[in-house]
């Protein structure tokens, strides 16, 4: 690397733990940190790498090789961690989707876990050890996850009433950036269109732009949900899987009331009975009544 290319990769790298500082420092003043905690503890793993991995560049090549990607692999983890946080933070008012995503996202982690042992047990390439390949493939998927959620709140944010000034909507953009921007690299490095100088001083300088993005929504002051936002859509689906997931107990009186209801409407619109006909004893007393109110009249007039 060009002596004026390495200078600025060392501006650009140091500028990490500077703006993360700043990010934790304000999320710690305005008790960001109870909120997103995973986001806090991603932050300061991250400054703790850097005061580990730095020095270690200059002095001992293997010491700065196993920390750096010692230090990836905790970065993966709590990457993902933080994204299950934003989803959370998002799905807040829905207390049914928000258990759904969280038991998807154990299987999405649990996949990638997979996926990484398979990719690292299988791998023939003697460039890189095998646990080297499965953090590289864990890193991607999380990559991808990230990608996948900030499209997910670009495209859905208007149906579950959030706002695109919300910090778990900075903190997804900022990932989801990044994660599109290094994804391209990734891909480009692969094809042999770009060279590793070029690569990390451009992931460098998107990492950065994710930091300032962070950094701005937490120094802005995030509006609070508008209970009247929360539109009829994701009601709906808060109440299908409700329904699902806690159906009707078989001796509930529902069931019985429906039946009550039905039965009565079938004997309404059933065929009507016959009248009955009049009972020989009411004749036979009308008949009496008629005989002896004559007999009456024919003694009242033989008297006068």
């Amino acid at each position: 690397m060009p002596e004026k290319f390495r200078t600025l990769y060392y501006v650009l790298w140091i500028g990490h733990p500077v703006l993360q500082t700043a990010i934790a420092a304000v999320m710690f003043h305005r008790r960001k940190y109870r909120e997103f905690k995973y986001f806090f503890a991603y932050l300061v793993a991250q400054i703790v790498t850097f005061a580990i991995v730095f020095p270690a560049s200059f002095y001992s090549y293997t010491a700065f090789f196993y920390f750096s990607w010692f230090g990836t692999a905790i970065g993966v983890v709590l990457g993902f961690q933080v994204i299950h946080e934003a989803f959370l933070d998002v799905f807040r008012p829905f207390h049914t989707l928000r258990d759904l995503g969280t038991v998807l996202f154990k299987w999405a982690g649990l996949v990638m876990l997979l996926v990484a042992g398979v990719v690292s047990v299988s791998t023939g390439s003697s460039d890189s050890v095998p646990w080297v390949q499965a953090i590289m493939t864990a890193q991607r998927c999380v990559r991808i996850i990230q990608v996948g959620m900030v499209l997910f709140l670009l495209f859905f944010a208007r149906y579950l009433g959030v706002s695109r000034r919300q910090q778990s909507f900075g903190i997804a953009l900022g990932f989801g950036v990044f994660a599109m921007i290094e994804l391209s690299l990734i891909a480009s490095w692969a094809g042999n269109h770009l060279g590793n100088g070029w690569m990390n001083l451009i992931n460098m300088s998107a990492y950065n732009g994710a930091l300032g993005i962070w950094l701005g929504y937490m120094l802005s002051k995030s509006p609070a949900r508008d209970v009247g936002s929360i539109l009829l859509r994701p009601q709906r689906w808060e109440q299908g899987i409700t329904e699902i997931h806690r159906p009707l107990a078989a001796d509930s009186l529902i069931p019985m009331f429906e039946g009550m209801v039905d039965r009565a409407i079938s004997r309404t619109h059933g065929p009507i009975a016959p009248e009955p006909e009049p009972a020989p004893a009411q004749s036979v007393v009308q008949m009496n009544g008629l005989e002896l109110s004559g007999l009456l009249a024919k003694a009242a007039s033989k008297t006068e």
